[in-house]
C-alpha cells in the first residue's frame, strides 16, 4: 500500500485539507475540519493536529503534500522524499508561491494550487524531480576565511 503524509504545518488550510481524500495520515493544523477516520473508504486515515516532530511520518511516506512553508518543504526535501506544493491562493502577501515556483523550477518540486489538486495528482510524474542536495557550509566558511585574510 502507498503511503502519503499530508501537512499544512502549524497553519490553518481547510482548502486543502477538503480536497484531500486519499491520504494516509493529516497533520490538519489548527484548522476547523478533522477527518473522520471511516471518511475514506479502503484507506487507512490517521489525523492529527499537532506532533513535537513529523520527520518518521515524512521518512515512511511515498508522496509529501505539503502546504509551501519553508519548514515543511525543506524536511521534505532533505528527507528526499518526493514532494507536491499545495499553494495556499488565499494568502493576500504570497511568498509560499515565490518559494515554491523557485523550487519548482529547480526541479525539486512538484505544485498546485487546492482547486488544480486533484488533476495535479492523476497527471503527475515524480520522474522529472531532482534531489534537493544539501548546502555545503565548509565552502562558505572557507570563502569566509579567504576573505578575511584567517587561514
Amino acid at each position: 500500500m502507498k503511503r502519503v503524509f499530508v501537512t499544512v504545518g502549524t497553519t490553518s488550510f481547510d482548502d486543502l485539507i477538503e480536497r484531500v481524500t486519499s491520504p494516509e495520515a493529516v497533520q490538519v493544523g489548527q484548522g476547523s475540519i478533522l477527518p473522520d477516520p471511516d471518511s475514506c473508504h479502503e484507506l487507512t486515515l490517521e489525523a492529527f493536529r499537532f506532533k513535537d516532530s513529523i520527520a518518521e511520518n515524512i521518512k515512511c511516506a511515498d508522496l509529501v503534500i505539503s502546504h509551501a512553508g519553508a519548514g515543511s518543504c525543506l524536511e521534505t526535501l532533505g528527507a528526499d522524499k518526493p514532494l507536491l506544493v499545495v499553494v495556499n491562493d488565499k494568502l493576500m502577501d504570497n511568498h509560499q508561491l515565490e518559494l515554491a515556483r523557485q523550487l519548482h523550477q529547480d526541479s525539486h518540486l512538484l505544485y498546485c494550487t487546492p482547486s488544480t489538486l486533484t488533476e495535479t495528482l492523476k497527471t503527475m510524474d515524480l520522474a522529472v524531480l531532482s534531489p534537493f542536495l544539501p548546502g555545503q557550509p565548509k565552502h562558505f566558511a572557507n570563502f569566509l576565511d579567504r576573505a578575511l585574510g584567517v587561514q
